[in-house]
């Protein structure tokens, strides 16, 4: 007999099933918990890159004898993926999210927590606000949050940039997962 054929189909579909229901709960941290009205709407999966620029920092700015240089963050970049591995929308700067629909989520942060996975950038809290496409309004208006979490990757290089740097770019790859709550 062969047992291999029907494990092998058991795991594929306990796998499809788990991507398909989002990332696993995660305990998240206090700074960044959103509150108990607000429950999870959508779950987003994002692959991309953090870009930063090399730049003076503002105390060596008026004295070129002790300018430093380090990595500012500028901006992220990212492909918005649904359970199944396809785009669906970007991530970039503001923060924004915008959908194949036309959709556009933007965020401030109001929470942040280091995030668990060493050279991973923070897991955040954002308030948001979504204008939506043209035509009726969509589920996404009720958005209250967004929570990214799940990070990996992404952080500012360790190294310090030089002064002959200035103005250079590096683009970092990261992943995360971002959580979109709404209003009850």
């Amino acid at each position: 007999m062969n047992f291999v054929q029907p494990l092998t189909a058991l795991a594929a579909a306990a796998l499809l099933a788990a991507c398909a229901s989002g990332p696993a709960p995660v305990a998240v941290p206090p700074a960044i918990a959103t509150a108990p009205h607000q429950p999870l709407a959508m779950s987003i999966a994002a692959r991309g890159v953090q870009i930063y620029e090399c730049r003076a920092t503002p105390a060596a700015a008026g004295d070129a004898r002790s300018a430093r240089h380090e990595w500012a963050f500028v901006a992220p970049e990212a492909e918005l993926l649904d359970a199944d591995g396809h785009t669906i929308g970007r991530h970039g700067a503001g923060p924004h999210w915008t959908f194949e629909d036309g959709t556009r989520v933007t965020g401030r942060v109001t929470g942040r927590a280091d995030a668990p996975q060493a050279g991973a950038i923070p897991w955040l809290l954002l308030e948001s606000r979504t204008t939506p496409p043209n035509g009726p309004l969509n589920a996404m208006n009720d958005l209250r949050a967004i929570q990214r979490i799940n990070t990996s990757g992404g952080k500012a290089p360790a190294e310090a940039c030089q002064p002959g740097d200035a103005g250079s770019r590096v683009r970092v790859p990261y992943t995360a997962d971002y959580l979109f709550h709404g209003a009850r």
